[in-house]
């Protein structure tokens, strides 16, 4: 995850949070789990045998759904692919 992206636990919303420049998202909790897997070092491959162990699923779905995850915010700039 870029530097300038934060992922952050906000207690008075009870929610984690991604702070973008100028932007606070609220992100799912599937969303939450990858992002806290994205620290430049794992590959996209890596995260996903991670997050299909840990949720018990198949690798190809949770593939899917990491990959689109990570190209919508790459769509929208927040991350370079």
């Amino acid at each position: 995850m870029p530097a300038y992206l934060k992922l952050r636990h906000d207690a008075g919303r009870g929610r984690w949070v991604l702070l973008a420049p100028e932007r606070i998202l609220m992100p799912d909790e599937t969303a939450v789990a990858v992002l806290k897997l994205c620290d430049g070092k794992r590959s996209v491959e890596e995260i996903t045998e991670a997050l299909a162990k840990d949720y018990a699923a198949p690798v190809d779905v949770i593939r899917k759904d990491v990959l689109e995850l990570l190209q919508g915010l790459a769509d929208k700039g927040y991350i370079k692919a």
